[in-house]
């Protein structure tokens, strides 16, 4: 929802998503896996505004990531929740 948001990616929902190269799920396929109650409740809880990331735009998993541009990114504010770290 903060990359919906931002003027450096695209205006729609769907091609926030599909953007190439984005996000690891929607590469891998696992974006048409069926959804549970929990990722339903995620998806309810962002497009209701909640972002406990404080406006982070990008994210990666610091035990599995192979790209060396996020783990070199330099960021101001980096949030971790679970496995993932969150940057602006």
């Amino acid at each position: 929802m903060n990359r919906l948001k931002s003027p450096l990616f695209p205006n729609t929902l769907k091609e926030v998503i599909m953007q190439p190269y984005a996000f690891t799920c929607v590469q891998g396929g696992q974006i048409y896996l069926t959804p549970d109650v929990e990722c339903y409740r995620a998806a309810l809880d962002a497009v209701m505004g909640y972002d406990p990331t404080g406006g982070c735009l990008f994210y990666y998993n610091p035990r599995t990531a192979t790209s060396r541009w996020m783990k070199e990114r330099k960021a101001a504010s980096r949030i971790v929740i679970g496995n993932h770290v969150f940057m602006k």
